[in-house]
């Protein structure tokens, strides 16, 4: 059963004010509304059609964004839970949407951890998410249930009434905006290889959407080039209907490559992490797409790195 959640977006013009002259000579307002007059929420409308036809959208892709472990103790040490993102929210907050893969769940009485791999994160840090316009976010990887069934309902719940939509568990996400409805789908490749069933959502989410974005975790740790049998899944997910299949799960940064003119982006690599410990580790790469009428007209490298413990800012 394919499960959807639809925001729609409608711009809106602001009522202009004229003046005309009264028999009596005086001067007096008239308001015209041209949105009314108009109808340009109306998405059959033709001035809607050509402005939608004119206009972009864009949309940012990151990578790991892990804000538990020493991320999460430096930030509340700090009493400032925005702090892994101050230095790129800016830009982020910019775009029409921003889809990162969140690599932790949000619980309530967090214990605070300097190491080991079970993460979490306390419900302040989503504080450092809002700042940074953070839309959307993949929920499927190797960590989502690090604590357990009950941390899962607990995070969607604490992301859903912070207006933070999730995918990654078998449901698309849909957001339309200037009259293009744009999907998101994530899956963990790591903790499973993909089934039959996953092709077959990829298929019937491209069918009830213009452009089709689909979130993968897979792929060794510590490696520059994806394995041959990712390759494979890329071709099968683009064959499926996937425009844009963006990638994370080994922590460096990998090549894209363009599968029946689809962009491919192996690894983004780190965005906001406590590996500290080496380049690779913190370097990452966001991607800038945007999009005319439902077409990608430009991609924008964005790189990143972490000079400060766990904050990633834009690098030339």
């Amino acid at each position: 059963m394919l499960l959807i959640y639809t925001l729609q977006f409608s711009p809106r013009i602001k009522q202009r004010s004229e003046t005309t002259a009264t028999l009596a000579g005086e001067v007096t307002p008239r308001k015209t509304e041209v949105t009314k007059s108009l109808d340009l929420d109306n998405q059959n409308n033709p001035f809607r059609k050509l402005l939608n036809k004119f206009s972009k959208t864009t949309i940012i892709l990151t990578g790991d964004v892990m804000l538990g472990r020493t991320v999460m103790t430096k930030s509340l040490d700090l009493n400032n839970p925005s702090y892994p993102f101050e230095k790129v929210s800016n830009e982020l907050s910019e775009a029409d949407f921003v889809f990162v893969n969140l690599e932790n769940p949000i619980v309530l009485n967090c214990p605070r951890s300097s190491e080991g791999l079970m993460f979490c994160a306390d419900p302040a840090m989503t504080e450092g998410l809002i700042a940074a316009g953070i839309d959307i976010v993949n929920l499927a990887n190797n960590h989502t249930k690090n604590y357990g069934e009950n941390g899962l309902p607990e995070t969607i719940e604490i992301l859903d009434n912070n207006k933070i939509l999730t995918t990654g568990l078998g449901e698309l996400v849909i957001k339309e905006i200037r009259g293009t409805k744009y999907g998101f789908l994530g899956f963990d490749f790591i903790s499973k290889t993909p089934k039959e069933n996953d092709y077959e959502l990829v298929v019937e989410s491209s069918s009830v959407v213009d452009v089709l974005i689909v979130s993968v975790h897979w792929g060794a740790e510590y490696r520059s080039e994806p394995a041959e049998i990712q390759r494979q899944w890329a071709k099968q997910l683009v064959e499926s209907g996937a425009d844009v299949v963006v990638g994370h799960g080994p922590h460096w940064v990998q090549g894209v490559e363009y599968i029946n003119e689809k962009p491919v982006y192996y690894s983004l690599g780190n965005f906001i992490f406590d590996q500290m410990w080496s380049e690779e580790t913190k370097t990452g790469l966001v991607m800038k797409l945007t999009f005319r009428d439902g077409e990608l007209i430009k991609e924008e490298k964005l790189p990143t790195y972490m000079s400060s413990w766990a904050q990633p800012e834009f690098i030339q």
